[in-house]
């Protein structure tokens, strides 16, 4: 009764989240408790509710101060002396200008939003591509590569897989750190090769200077920005921007980035994550607009997507506190594990992680990582698999490598929008890329012992 309860409540979720009946937030909410009582669990049900919240608190303080951290050192202009570098150095070779999209894209998608990634790194050098001659889906697909292999501890998908089957984030991503490399040398590697064939597409292998090619004039403000000195388009800040830049503050604020980040990744045991993030945001205020206005407006400015992402989680402790809690969970994976050979329990975070970037294809981020990781997770579990390979499984591809090509994510038309390429064409360009991506990655991990074959 308890399994077919489950698999109610995790169908009608998946059901009224992908035909956008209602809202994550909301559904995650109003399904798992209408289930809980309706399975007759009365007012036990805001006890696992209040359990599942408690157990997320730290990621949602993680990922609160994380955006906020992210977001003020990025007003301060910290990224900008690195931007403006990559745009004077890959001149007018695609050999350069492919791997130098690719690493500004790597850059900025340090906040881990996708939307940001894009809005910054396309217009900044669709002008350049469009001067040489370079195929435009290579842009969408050098920025795309680097958004969806840079899987960082505050981004959604690793928040929400921790949130999903209750993990410490460093539990999962630490393991993962060698093969995101792996990840970053292949995107890189498809980045010159990209370059490189265009380059001889363009008669430019001898290393001539790419003539000047007319902008079409469809392209917008945005491909208007004239070229610098060296071929490489000329970043234009507006005045609101300049204003909140502190050059002077420049290697302070890198300092501080190194050491938020290194103190997250090398003592995660001994501090925790939030910690760090709360107190790298208080020190980055301090640093860079010491003024309690000042203060109070960049917190304003980036309190929005920090709450979004803070409400969706804290919902999501609610589905996965009742789901656990009334037992639904369990049932549902002891049912499963009676169809699935005990032998080929040690395989399925092999198979997730050859599957799980198609997967972003039929699934959204919360529908996934809330509705159907935590039952694969429990199945394996009950078969002698860690959960947390299961998640690791999942972070290769689903909605990480997947998310820019997905039609389920609006970053993948953003991408469309700001390159001007319809999304069937970008999606038949750029999908092999990012699906050769995870598929090389899900082996890094089987080779460096982070789950087995």
């Amino acid at each position: 009764m308890l399994a077919l309860l489950g698999l109610c409540t995790i169908a009608l979720l998946l059901a009224v989240i992908l035909t956008k009946r209602m809202s994550p937030l909301v559904a995650l909410i109003v399904i798992p408790v209408a289930a809980a009582l309706i399975g007759g669990f009365g007012l036990d049900t805001g006890k696992f509710v209040l359990s599942g919240i408690q157990n997320l608190a730290g990621v949602v303080g993680m990922f609160v101060f994380a955006i906020l951290f992210f977001g003020i050192v990025s007003d301060a202009g910290m990224l900008d002396p690195i931007i403006d570098r990559i745009l004077a150095t890959v001149g007018t070779r695609p050999t350069r200008i492919v791997p130098g999209t690719t690493l500004l894209a790597l850059l900025i998608h340090l906040d881990g939003s996708g939307a940001v990634t894009f809005l910054i790194t396309i217009p900044a050098m669709l002008p350049l591509y469009d001067r040489v001659g370079i195929d435009r889906r290579i842009l969408a697909c050098a920025a795309s590569l680097a958004a969806g292999v840079n899987f960082l501890p505050w981004t959604g998908p690793m928040i929400r897989a921790s949130a999903a089957l209750k993990l410490p984030i460093p539990e999962i991503f630490t393991p993962l750190v060698a093969v995101q490399a792996v990840g970053l040398v292949f995107i890189f590697a498809v980045s010159y090769w990209l370059g490189l064939r265009e380059e001889r597409r363009l008669g430019l292998a001898g290393g001539s200077v790419a003539p000047n090619r007319p902008v079409p004039s469809t392209l917008g403000a945005a491909a208007t920005a004239a070229p610098d000195a060296v071929g490489g388009p000329a970043r234009t800040l507006s005045d609101a921007e300049r204003a909140l830049r502190r050059p002077g503050r420049f290697w302070a604020n890198i300092v501080l980035t190194a050491i938020v980040l290194g103190t997250m990744v090398f003592m995660a045991e001994k501090v925790p994550p939030a910690l760090m993030f709360m107190l790298g945001t208080a020190l980055a205020l301090v640093i860079n607009y010491p003024n309690v206005d000042a203060q109070r407006q960049r917190i304003d400015a980036h309190a929005k997507a920090a709450i979004l992402m803070a409400s969706i989680l804290l919902a999501a402790g609610v589905f996965t506190g009742v789901m656990q809690g009334t037992g639904m969970l369990k049932a549902m994976a002891q049912t499963a594990v009676t169809f699935v050979p005990p032998e080929m329990g040690r395989h399925i975070p092999f198979a997730l992680g050859l599957i799980s970037m198609p997967l972003s294809m039929l699934f959204d981020p919360d529908s996934f990582y809330f509705g159907v990781l935590p039952v694969v997770a429990e199945v394996a579990h009950q078969l002698g698999v860690p959960p947390v390979q299961v998640a690791q499984g999942a972070l290769l591809g689903q909605m990480t490598t997947g998310f820019p090509v997905s039609p389920l994510t609006p970053a993948t038309f953003l991408v469309c929008g700001l390159t001007g390429i319809d999304l069937a064409d970008h999606q038949k360009f750029t999908f092999p890329f990012l699906l050769a991506a995870s598929v090389v990655m899900t082996f890094a991990c089987v080779l460096l012992g982070v789950f087995p074959l």
